[in-house]
């Protein structure tokens, strides 16, 4: 039987940005613009659909302002449960990144995965943490403790790398050790050297690991930060780079792509990255160089 999964993105800008307003204003607005889409992805079939980098609020890490800790809560916890209600009512797999509490002072950038049936299966914290002009992410999220974990869905196996962590092709190639069939790539990217960057990176790491890459960016201009344009541009990605389907650079949307899991088995027997691996050789990758 063919492995055929339709897969979803959405994204979306942040509808308020003010600090000043009420944590649970903030929230709430972006969990609202994000139903209708969470609704239309259902209603199309998507199997697995995956949202946004810290989907629930802003891109507040250009401020260094305690404001916005506020806004992180557990995982599991109130806003990825919900989303759960709507993994349930359309037998749809959920990638949720919120911004996590874990204990008093303890945050992480995190995305929950949840199966079709609801069921919580389990998360993942970004592990590389930028920290330059811009993007002071070192203030608001530790650096992930889990590793690279895979979660078996009812329709695949995913990853997940949220946005930072795709400049590094280590964790890349864990994912698809560990199993991974189709990585997601939550991010928060503006326009400027990383647009380029954008289309080169997830392809490479869906050619030299052989799996499919789901990559979504938000939208719009977020004041009062104003570090640029979230330029969008969501996309699938197969196991020989080819893009499946790729979103507008200004418009909140979803976008959909069939991916055929079997692409994975016949890529891998053509080229044998895995086969020709040298991992004793490699040990330098764990010491502390330069």
């Amino acid at each position: 039987m063919p492995r055929r999964v339709l897969g979803g993105l959405i994204q979306a800008a942040a509808p308020v940005t003010d600090p000043s307003a009420p944590i649970e204003k903030v929230r709430k607005a972006a969990i609202d613009a994000h139903i209708p889409f969470i609704e239309e992805a259902g209603k199309r079939g998507v199997q697995i659909l995956g949202l946004q980098e810290v989907f629930n609020g802003p891109y507040f890490c250009p401020s260094q302002d305690p404001h916005w800790y506020d806004i992180a809560e557990s995982v599991p916890g109130p806003t990825t449960e919900l989303m759960a209600t709507y993994a349930k009512k359309y037998k749809m797999a959920m990638v949720v990144p919120v911004y996590e509490r874990e204990a008093a002072g303890v945050y992480y950038n995190t995305a929950a995965v949840y199966d079709n049936d609801g069921s919580y299966l389990g998360k993942y914290r970004k592990n590389h943490i930028p920290h330059t002009s811009g993007f002071w992410e070192k203030y608001f999220f530790k650096p992930g403790n889990l590793g690279y974990p895979v979660f078996k869905t009812r329709y695949a196996t995913v990853g997940v790398y949220i946005c930072y962590d795709r400049h590094f092709p280590e964790g890349a190639r864990l994912l698809g050790l560990n199993g991974a069939e189709i990585v997601f790539n939550p991010s928060a990217t503006v326009a400027g050297l990383s647009q380029y960057l954008w289309k080169l990176e997830q392809p490479a790491h869906a050619v030299a690991n052989g799996y499919f890459m789901a990559c979504s960016n938000r939208v719009g201009t977020e004041a009062p930060w104003n570090i640029g344009r979230f330029y969008g541009s969501s996309y699938f990605v197969d196991p020989r780079g080819n893009f499946l389907s790729v979103a507008s650079e200004d418009k909140d949307e979803l976008i959909v792509a069939e991916m055929d899991l079997d692409l994975i088995e016949e890529v891998r027997r053509v080229w044998q990255f895995y086969r020709d691996r040298r991992p004793e050789t490699y040990g330098a990758l764990a010491e502390q160089l330069p």
